[in-house]
């Protein structure tokens, strides 16, 4: 979550019933097995986890064992105490918990909080109570178990977590749990669980035929076939028509480069555990390329430019690779090969708010398109502490660019959030979260600041004084990955996508086979019409065949009989129930046509 976001749910109700939640659990966990090891418990997003060392490997018995023994626990009405102690008061109480002892330690100190966080300063050691239980914890709680409903809280999984999450330490089992402030909260969630189940990318995008991974291929490098070819196909003719609207200017640069290249944008240094090793030939290291920037910065260095010249605005869909570690990868949302929907802007200071708002302007007109109507900006500035490590070493530009951006986003009237110590590392940016049709979250784009790379290329243009400068680039990807697009498009659309975007727009079905050539016919005329379609003309029954369209999900489904080839026309099937029969295909066409040219919402 943003930091704002963070710290407004941190401050809430919600938030002190799921971290109470997770003492709960923690206490039946011990009374079940009273040699575990404890470590720590927080509230996260939508729920609650605590990490056990035990003896034994838990089953779904044990947590209906748990889960039944935390509804005892909460309507037991305990009250939940905090007590400040000194270290060594704390050690006395959890002197046979090591796990604990480490956090003492590490709060001793001053350097670590009790989730292993580092703090700015030393805090102080407090410890809560509630019936038998006690937990090393700074809070906050509910006041008592009462408040957490026992028909608004349901355990969910164990997982594998390392301690501290770093793999050299011991791994302990991860309970996760969920709690709300309700039973119809709990249940809207759980129903919202089984849609994204439902909806889940990986599991449609091979039943709809989109794509596949292969092992011999490689993790995170997706094969897409043919109906995933036209899913790419019209988001790029998407792209390409409103990004010529607005001026862009299309260009293409090769999958990679030498190492010079990624030295002199500093990308190596930042950015090298994310790129592929590289491959030497005739004495000369050359990488797969993870983004398209430098490319674009040597095309706007290839001539000399003028003010006039800007905003020089270059448009590529190119291929980029990134070396994502294989625990990270997942489906099309994390991948290691990516088709970019990128763009480089080169701007003066004066044009920069016009241009930055124009490319916020288009992720809202795409919002629309797709009907995204839940979504959050975020400007993720620098930190102070990371200059010169993890950011460009240059204070005075970042609070420039930064406030730049800030002013571009309150005069444009555009709601955002800021988050420090995410930028990138050559600028500000804004992060792009959206929400899906059940509510699920998704990291779509963003809309980048770069005042750093261009002088590292020289680039400048000629102003209207005569004089050089240095432009700003803003780095921008609106439809973010084909990868990630369409894996979000998949579970926000559930597979039925309007009848632009639908791989198969059109399926003809015959009754008989004695009106297979009159429905090969009809799917040919639609194809000369510019409508993705077939004809079914397997052996099968006309409702098996009915049926096989409607798993495919596809828009519409032309059936075709004896009175409807005598009558030279069609009964027409939508996938959303609705029946026509008995009307001309061209009726049908003009029909099809216009929602297609639209890019309309309804079928």
């Amino acid at each position: 979550m943003a930091q704002q976001v963070q710290e407004k749910y941190e401050e809430s109700h919600l938030y002190r019933i799921r971290h109470s939640a997770a003492h709960v659990m923690a206490q039946a966990v011990l009374e079940m097995f009273p040699e575990a090891k404890y470590t720590i418990g927080p509230p996260v997003e939508n729920g609650f986890y605590y990490d056990f060392d035990l003896p034994r490997n838990l089953t779904p018995e044990d947590l209906e064992a748990i889960e039944k023994r935390m509804r005892q626990i909460v309507q037991g009405k305990h009250d939940f105490i905090k007590k400040v102690v000194s270290a060594d008061e704390a050690r006395q109480i959890f002197k046979d918990q090591p796990y604990k002892l480490e956090l003492i330690d590490g709060l001793e100190q001053g350097g670590f909080d009790e989730y292993g966080n580092p703090l700015k300063e030393k805090p102080e050691i407090s410890i809560y109570q509630h019936d038998t239980f006690i937990d090393l914890c700074r809070g906050p709680h509910v006041e008592n178990t009462r408040e957490i409903k026992p028909d608004a809280f349901k355990l969910m999984s164990v997982a594998g977590a390392y301690w501290r999450g770093d793999e050299n330490n011991k791994q302990l089992q991860r309970i996760y749990g969920t709690a709300w402030e309700n039973k119809k909260q709990l249940e809207e969630y759980l129903h919202q669980l089984e849609e994204a189940k439902k909806r889940d990318h990986r599991k449609l995008g091979r039943e709809l035929e989109i794509f596949i991974f292969d092992e011999e291929v490689g993790p995170g490098l997706p094969l897409w076939l043919p109906n995933g070819g036209v899913m790419i196909e019209e988001l790029e003719k998407l792209a390409k028509e409103m990004e010529e609207k607005a001026g862009y200017v299309r260009v293409r640069t090769p999958h990679l480069t030498k190492e010079d290249l990624f030295l002199r944008s500093g990308h190596l240094p930042y950015y090298a555990e994310s790129m592929y090793p590289p491959m030497e030939l005739e004495g000369v290291k050359y990488y797969v390329k993870p983004m398209n920037c430098p490319f674009h910065h040597k095309i706007f260095g290839s001539k000399q430019r003028s003010y006039r010249d800007l905003p020089l605005r270059l448009a590529e869909y190119g291929t980029c690779y990134r070396y994502e570690k294989s625990g990270e990868l997942f489906g099309l949302m994390r991948v290691r090969s990516m088709q970019m929907n990128d763009s480089h802007i080169y701007v003066s200071e004066e044009l920069f708010e016009q241009e930055f708002l124009g490319v916020v302007d288009l992720y809202r007109k795409y919002f629309d398109l797709f009907g995204i109507e839940k979504f959050v900006m975020r400007l993720s500035l620098h930190s102070k502490a990371g200059l010169g490590k993890k950011y460009v070493d240059n204070e005075r530009l970042w609070l420039k660019t930064e406030e730049m951006v800030r002013r571009a986003m309150t005069n444009g009237g555009v709601p955002f959030v800021e988050a420090e110590d995410e930028a990138a590392f050559y600028g500000p940016k804004i992060d792009v979260q959206i929400w899906s049709a059940i509510g699920r979250e998704f990291s779509l784009a963003t809309n980048q600041v770069d005042f750093a790379v261009p002088a590292r290329f020289d680039l400048k243009y000629i102003n209207k004084d005569g004089q050089e400068e240095v432009p700003l680039c803003i780095h921008r990807a609106p439809l973010s990955t084909h990868e990630r697009m369409i894996g979000f498009l998949i579970e926000h659309y559930a597979g039925a996508f309007p009848v632009w975007l639908s791989p198969e727009q059109v399926r003809v079905i015959p009754i008989t086979d004695g009106q297979n050539e009159y429905a090969e016919n009809i799917a040919k005329q639609l194809r000369e019409q510019g409508i993705r379609a077939s004809a079914d003309l397997s052996s099968q029954r006309m409702n098996a065949k009915i049926r096989d369209a409607q798993m495919m999900k596809v828009p519409y489904m032309i059936v075709v009989g004896k009175n409807e080839m005598e009558a030279g026309q069609i009964s027409l099937r939508v996938r959303d129930g609705s029946q026509q029969n008995n009307i001309p295909l061209a009726e049908f066409v003009a029909r099809a046509k216009d929602k297609i040219a639209r890019r309309a919402k309804e079928l």
